[in-house]
């Protein structure tokens, strides 16, 4: 069933009109904030507070809480300080373009 387009389908389309790489741009930061949001339920579930996670990354609980809620670009070395504090490693893969809409995005191991 086709939808109507609403008000953000005509700012894509408009922002892709003048950067061709724009749907590029909007998948990765829908890719990042998934992970972000993964790593915030991962933190919940292990009791953490966002201040105990914060002071073993060194940061504040501000920052935590701008990383998930996904308003922020956050830098690589973050995410990967924030993951090992809950005792993870975040492992990085190339995957061809043609195949990566097939790969999950996040995908946790806990063994």
């Amino acid at each position: 069933m086709a939808t109507t387009p609403d008000f953000l389908d005509e700012v894509v389309e408009e922002r892709t009109r003048a950067n061709p790489d724009f749907p590029l741009l909007v998948d990765t930061a829908e890719r990042r904030r998934r992970l972000l949001k993964e790593l915030g339920e991962l933190r919940a579930s292990q009791g953490q507070s966002q201040t105990a996670l914060a002071a073993g990354m060194k940061s504040s609980q501000s920052s935590v809480a701008r990383l998930e809620g996904s308003a922020y670009d956050a830098r690589l070395s973050t995410i990967d300080r924030y993951a090992g504090v809950l005792g993870f490693r975040i492992q990085w893969h190339l995957l061809p373009e043609e195949t990566a809409a097939k790969e999950p995005s996040v995908v946790i191991h806990n063994s």
